[in-house]
């Protein structure tokens, strides 16, 4: 569950799942918050896992499993994958040096997991793992304002400037960790990370003092993101080759092996993958799993639809064949087929850009 579930219910909110934790999806008036995130700035709880690895060998530890590269300096963070045999991607992971500890962020439900088998793993290296998901509070804070929002309230640092690095300071009389977020909603954004016991005096300063800010959920979310192009774990990353889904800010090819490496290579030293994620303007919004079509021939899939607030129109990601052609498409809503027009990411331009955005 969030650790400040009372807070979001006191400001309106209606709470569903995600990952086994219950989260905030919406606080009424969905369009209007969303337009308030895309025109000022915006704070959403973020229900990540959390994973703390300590030891001497921490470092070589996680990033011979990951496909990045894992800093060694406090301070600075990394975004990876932690990919299957076949290269399928079984979770993505933000790694932060948090000085003597690395801080591992998962999609939520997927840190006990992970902890439980790389524990298993661990023979004569100094590493320790554990889940720490309860012990922390974790606050988005995204829009044009971001950098504002947070220099209102931050104090003992200045906001980061490098996009994953981070400082540690306070708000009101919490101390705090304030992440530079990778623009997943197109915006600028920072990540304010704090003690669970402190959440909710956090969040209220996010909200209430300094430059105001809306509280969003996760549908918002949701939308901002496919607006931004930015693909999300649970409907276009999981299981799935990081080539097909065009996710290269994960991936070092010149790294040591890690698990799935070979597979992900071989892909990109062919040339080019199966598939790829693009973006579609349908007339109507399909359900996720609806088929595309060029003509008579099923060419791929939808991943996840939304009617964007920004646009009055429905948009999606489409995971389409990598030569299904660029006009013609359609895709099935309630039975029939309408038009679908492919169109270049993102959707829409924001005051920043995802680091996610699918490259091939």
């Amino acid at each position: 569950m969030t650790v400040i579930e009372s807070v979001h219910e006191d400001h309106g909110a209606t709470f569903g799942g995600r990952g086994g934790r219950r989260v905030p999806v919406e606080y009424g008036r969905p369009n209007r918050t969303h337009r308030a995130v895309r025109n000022v700035v915006g704070v959403t709880e973020m229900p990540y896992g959390v994973v703390v690895v300590t030891g001497d060998d921490r470092v070589d530890y996680v990033d011979n499993a990951v496909s990045n590269d894992v800093p060694s300096t406090d301070g600075e963070g990394v975004y990876a994958l932690l990919l299957d045999p076949q290269g399928g991607i079984e979770t993505d992971i933000y790694v932060y040096n948090a000085n003597d500890r690395l801080l591992l962020f998962t999609p939520p439900g997927r840190a006990e997991p992970l902890a439980a088998d790389w524990s298993e793993k661990v023979f004569i290296e100094d590493v320790e793992i554990s889940v720490a998901t309860d012990e922390f509070g974790v606050f988005g804070v995204h829009g044009p304002k971001a950098t504002e929002k947070i220099a209102s309230v931050l104090n003992g640092a200045a906001s980061p400037d490098e996009q994953l690095s981070f400082v540690r300071g306070s708000m009101g009389d919490e101390g705090v960790t304030v992440v530079r977020t990778d623009g997943l909603a197109g915006e600028e954004g920072f990540e304010v990370v704090c003690a669970a016991a402190d959440a909710a005096d956090v969040f209220d300063t996010l909200v209430n003092h300094g430059l105001n800010a809306a509280p969003f959920g996760l549908h918002t979310w949701e939308a901002l993101t496919l607006e931004a192009g930015t693909p999300l774990f649970d409907t276009e990353l999981e299981g799935r080759i990081p080539n097909v889904v065009g996710i290269r800010n994960a991936l070092d090819f010149d790294k040591g092996c890690y698990v799935g490496q070979e597979v992900v290579s071989r892909v990109e030293n062919r040339g080019r993958p199966s598939k790829r994620l693009v973006g579609l303007r349908p007339d109507a919004v399909p359900d996720a799993g609806a088929a595309v079509f060029a003509g008579d021939e099923a060419v791929g899939e939808v991943t996840r639809a939304v009617e964007s607030p920004m646009l009055d129109e429905p948009i999606a990601f489409g995971l389409v064949d990598f030569d299904a052609p660029a006009d013609g498409l359609t895709v099935r809503v309630d039975g029939e087929e309408v038009t679908a027009q492919r169109t270049a990411l993102p959707f829409v331009e924001g005051s920043d850009r995802s680091a996610r955005l699918p490259t091939y």
